[in-house]
């Protein structure tokens, strides 16, 4: 028997949707279901409207876009001996290169970088634990492109959500609604540009996104707290399906 709850919505600072589920009464089953209808009109090929200042790095934030994007544009992980920024900055070939480019440059060095893996662990890798490995799931390509990005000054955040692939061509499909994580960083004038450094891919036509955080630990899709024995819990499952 599944619980009632009583459900309360709000919005936390990233302006995500979060219901907080409340139950007053004892259950062997707790199921969790949502339902959205959505309309996805992504372009496979968008051209981004950068502004002039930001067409080549480095560029700089006005003091407005500084302030809002605060620590979006700072590392989240330790790196003391500027290893990241260093391996980031290696694929800063010029002077002055085409942002855009570099970007896209990053984003292919991460996937070169590692090798992907199905990783039901809990947990995320760091940068340097990733580089390390040669070895992540999607959400570690993520933060490794997201802070390796941080390194160069520009703004980027995580975003969790599906990844739509009937055909099942994409890494990390596992149908056509596969949970999935990638990046987007800020630039002026095309504002938050999508990066899917596991698939090498630009623009999100075939992403789907849920929800967006500065740091991954910060998505977690279900969190909460239980009272009971510690061994009843026997199972998990999720599924997902897309009609």
């Amino acid at each position: 028997m599944c619980p009632d709850a009583t459900i309360a919505w709000a919005q936390d600072v990233s302006g995500n949707a979060v219901a907080t589920a409340s139950f007053s009464g004892k259950t062997d089953t707790l199921r969790i279901e949502s339902r959205v209808e959505l309309e996805h009109t992504g372009n496979p090929w968008p051209i981004f409207n950068i502004a002039a200042t930001a067409l080549n790095f480095p560029f700089f934030y006005s003091n407005d876009d500084r302030a809002d994007l605060g620590a979006l544009a700072i590392q989240q992980y330790l790196d003391p001996m500027g290893r990241l920024q260093k391996w980031a900055r290696s694929f800063v070939r010029d002077s002055t290169p085409d942002t855009l480019e570099l970007l896209k440059a990053i984003s292919q060095g991460v996937s070169e970088a590692l090798q992907y893996e199905v990783r039901e662990s809990e947990g995320t890798q760091t940068p340097n634990e990733s580089l390390d490995r040669g070895w992540g799931s999607c959400r570690d390509f993520a933060v490794l492109f997201a802070e390796a990005v941080r390194s160069l000054d520009m703004g980027a955040r995580i975003v969790s959500g599906y990844l739509y692939d009937p055909q099942h061509r994409a890494t990390g499909s596992a149908g056509s609604g596969s949970t999935h994580a990638w990046a987007e960083v800020y630039v002026p004038g095309a504002g938050w540009i999508n990066f899917d450094p596991t698939n090498r891919s630009i623009g999100g036509f075939n992403l789907v996104p849920v929800a967006v955080a500065r740091d991954i630990t910060l998505l977690m899709p279900v969190s909460g707290s239980y009272v009971g024995v510690a061994d009843a819990f026997t199972g998990m499952e999720v599924e997902v399906r897309v009609t």
